[in-house]
């Protein structure tokens, strides 16, 4: 009695097929959420600097016109915008990864697309263009007002990755619950209106009362908001920074997110 042959392997290309067709999921995600992002509205791009350019802009003439110079440095732009651009990085992120399912929910039903890359796919996609255009608005700004600039780069790198472990951390866990529960999305809006005034972003931390200290650190932006400030000033030592506690906060959010998409996505997608 002969033993049971066995099963034939699958042809060598079809292994590579299956091994890179997660890549190639997020890579077409990406370029759809590029053409209907930024490819359908007029500018495409241009919109992504103009509208840090603005905010920026506006602070900066509103709070000139009540102290001579901001907290640190002597420019207001240059101050602002390194604070307001990491801030805005990590937002974005927590906002365009919480609508993931949401908006590629039609490609979803193709088994070779999955949550995971609708996902990463917009956390690509925002990361890449937001660190564009923090280099574009920084380098413009230095260069019109001649900035004499002195670099931590250690620092910089350090608010970058906050600012992507909890903006992808905090849009994995909004993601379940923007899908699920619809009015979160709208409670969520609300509660983080104020979170550019206890940030960091236009005052700083080291310049608040005693009492209002202790709750900041809860923040994980005034974090990310420090530590590129300190990247940007040589002169600001920003010694309250704690990368232990945000990496853990950003890592502990995903973690929570991706269970919950893991064991729920088939209902979201569904309903």
């Amino acid at each position: 009695m002969h033993a049971p042959s066995p099963p034939a392997l699958p042809p060598a290309s079809s292994l590579r097929a299956r091994r890179f067709r997660t890549w190639r999921s997020i890579l077409a995600l990406v370029l759809r959420e590029m053409s209907t992002t930024y490819g359908r509205s007029p500018g495409g791009y241009a919109w992504a600097i103009l509208e840090p350019v603005a905010a920026i802009f506006l602070l900066s003439a509103a709070f000139q016109f009540v102290f001579r110079t901001p907290s640190l440095g002597s420019n207001f732009p240059f101050f602002f915008a390194t604070g307001y651009l990491p801030y805005m990085l990590t937002l974005t992120l927590m906002n365009n990864c919480g609508r993931a399912i949401r908006f590629s929910r039609a490609l979803l039903a193709y088994p070779g697309v999955t949550w995971s890359d609708a996902v990463f796919a917009r956390a690509i996609l925002t990361t890449l263009t937001d660190l564009l255009t923090t280099l574009i608005v920084i380098t413009g700004i230095v260069l019109i007002f001649r900035i004499d600039l002195i670099l931590s780069p250690g620092p910089i790198v350090l608010a970058l990755a906050m600012a992507i472990t909890v903006g992808i951390g905090v849009g994995s866990l909004n993601c379940y619950l923007f899908t699920a529960f619809p009015a979160w999305e709208r409670v969520w809006s609300v509660i983080t209106r104020p979170l550019l005034l206890v940030s960091g972003v236009i005052f700083l931390y080291d310049t608040l009362p005693d009492r209002a200290q202790p709750v900041m650190l809860w923040n994980p932006l005034t974090h990310v908001v420090g530590a590129a400030r300190k990247g940007f000033f040589a002169t600001y030592d920003a010694d309250y920074l704690m990368p232990v506690y945000v990496f853990s906060f950003g890592l502990i959010c995903w973690a929570w997110g991706f269970m919950l998409l893991h064991r729920h996505h088939k209902a979201l997608i569904n309903n």
